[in-house]
């Protein structure tokens, strides 16, 4: 399960709001072994793309250097679908390539009729893809 807190929770929405109808992505770091995100960090999609997201990857050597200097890990690796429903892709797939961290997905399209966005996290680890529920909660 995904515990994360109500601010980090509208931070991943508005960030994908916000990029609309390009797809947003980003990562939520905390402390190595906690499996609690704390520090919102939002990233640009390189590829630019309503159908595609891409973490540049100077950026990327930045945020692990910085990660790696503040004994933090990626906890939650987030994008949005802009016209899809938000469940992993095969390219998704392809990528996920931290074990450890929640993949969360915000799909900015109304595809279920239940609103405009869905909020979905999963476990991808060696291609399979399972999901989990999200508990959003005031604090830690």
């Amino acid at each position: 399960m995904l515990t994360i807190t109500q601010t980090l929770y509208d931070q991943i929405v508005a960030h994908s709001r916000a990029d609309h109808p390009d797809e947003a992505c980003g990562v939520v770091a905390g402390p190595a072994g906690t499996d609690r995100p704390e520090r919102f960090i939002p990233m640009l999609n390189a590829a630019r793309s309503p159908t595609f997201y891409e973490f540049d990857s100077g950026d990327l050597l930045k945020l692990y250097r910085e990660m790696d200097d503040r004994d933090e890990e990626p906890v939650v690796i987030y994008h949005s679908h802009t016209a899809t429903e938000a469940y992993p892709s095969r390219t998704d797939v392809t990528y996920a390539n931290e074990p450890g961290a929640h993949y969360v997905l915000v799909s900015t399209a109304d595809t279920d009729g239940s609103g405009p966005f869905q909020f979905r996290s999963y476990r991808i680890v060696d291609g399979e893809i399972t999901e989990e529920d999200v508990q959003v909660v005031e604090a830690y």
